[in-house]
């Protein structure tokens, strides 16, 4: 029933639902590198630095669980501090159903939506651990007072981006303008310039001397005629008009509107038959429109109710699943209390039914009782050498006193 509910829930989602948490993790990991966490996390436990898509679940990418879920719950603790709440830094000996619920109930505190079971985390990897990260890494960014902003682009840059094109549109011009005098003085080349001879002509009239006697040809006529026939090519005129003459462009301009008008006449004709059949066949659609909306009309009412029932079942089916999640995750936790005092009490019945320790005190018991033995003897020996020792000593002081009785009667008999 939850693998249909949770499959209901990704095809709401759509299919890109599946490749939303690699666009989260690429997101995290800005959002660390602005907190610097190079140098507030990796360089204090000695760790590698995240690629792009570190905790993300995917059959492409590598995965170490056991790393991934130490990473996570590290740098999850150190965003829990920098938002504001203290939390110690787990350790990898730690037990994870501990740091999970303490991780959550941190992400509860500062005000994030936790609608999943807490053993979805101890993967390390997947949507959830990234939907986490990025609720603990907004509160610390709230924390510290970061908010993103637009890029400002210079404006500098335009212009000088408008004045190179300006430039390139100059120098293409004018390479276009070189090219056109080059062809212009290559055609000159091949045409006789009347002009210059005038001019040359008139220079050589100027310089030279008038004769002073009548010139008379000597040249053949049949050699001047040969040498003509030669030349004669050679001396063709020809008129080239310019391109950039304003009354060449009104020529073509009236040449263009006589073609327009000639053509227009023939396809007017067309133009309108075509206005007619457009216009008819938008007729047809149009009554053929209404002609279907009063035969549907009473289908489009009861798909409206369908429609309208449809929406509250939805409605329904979102507050029961919304229901059936809180529940699962209660659920989740309960089990997870009753396995603790599962293992509590698996631990409590091996101490009770285990015999090592009863058999350990009857060892000392009866290491205990040879040591009492020892100290018995022990002390019977000391017993027995005071004993002697105080004797010989009355003995000596019995000695003494006989001896000083002796004595002093020997003297009242002297005298």
């Amino acid at each position: 029933m939850a693998d249909d509910g949770r499959r209901g829930e990704d095809e709401d989602r759509g299919p890109g639902a599946a490749y939303q948490m690699f666009v989260v993790m690429e997101d995290l990991l800005d959002k660390l590198k602005v907190l610097n966490y190079e140098e507030e996390v990796l360089a204090k436990h000695n760790m590698k630095a995240l690629s792009r898509h570190y905790f993300a679940s995917s059959p492409y990418t590598p995965s170490n669980p056991g790393e991934q879920f130490y990473m996570f719950t590290v740098i999850a603790a150190w965003l829990i501090n920098v938002a504001g709440r203290p939390l110690e830094t787990p350790h990898e000996h730690d037990d994870p159903n501990a740091t999970v619920s303490n991780i959550l109930s941190h992400l509860r505190a500062l005000g994030g939506q936790v609608d999943f079971p807490p053993a979805k985390l101890k993967s390390g990897s997947g949507e959830h651990v990234c939907c986490v990260l990025d609720q603990l890494v907004e509160e610390a960014l709230k924390r510290k007072g970061f908010s993103w902003r637009r890029p400002v682009y210079p404006s500098e840059e335009q212009e000088e981006e408008c004045v190179m094109e300006d430039d390139a549109e100059l120098t293409l011009n004018k390479v276009e303008e070189e090219m056109a005098e080059d062809a212009d003085e290559f055609e000159e080349e091949n045409v006789l310039d009347l002009e210059a001879l005038k001019a040359r002509s008139n220079q050589h009239e100027g310089t030279a001397s008038k004769p002073e006697m009548i010139l008379e040809s000597q040249t053949d006529a049949a050699e001047w005629n040969l040498e003509v026939e030669r030349v004669l090519p050679q001396l063709k005129v020809t008129i080239r008009t310019d391109n950039k003459d304003w009354r060449v462009h009104v020529d073509q301009i009236h040449q263009h509107q006589a073609g327009i008008k000639n053509s227009l006449k023939d396809a007017k004709v067309y133009l309108d038959k075509l206005q007619e059949d457009v216009s008819k066949t938008l007729e047809k659609v149009s009554s053929r429109e209404k002609y279907l909306n009063t035969q549907l009309e009473p289908l489009i009412a009861e798909y409206r109710t369908a429609q309208s029932q449809l929406s509250q079942t939805k409605e329904l089916y979102q507050q029961g699943s919304g229901g059936v999640t809180e529940r699962t995750r209660t659920l989740a936790e309960i089990s997870e209390e009753l396995e603790k005092v599962k293992q509590e009490m698996e631990e409590k019945g091996s101490s009770m039914s285990d015999g090592a320790p009863v058999v350990r005190i009857r060892q000392s018991l009866t290491k205990l009782r040879q040591e009492i033995q020892q100290m018995d003897v022990r002390m019977g020996v000391v017993e027995h050498t005071l004993l002697q020792a105080r004797l010989s000593h009355k003995n000596n002081m019995t000695r003494d006193m006989h001896a000083t009785n002796t004595h002093t009667d020997s003297h009242t008999h002297i005298y």
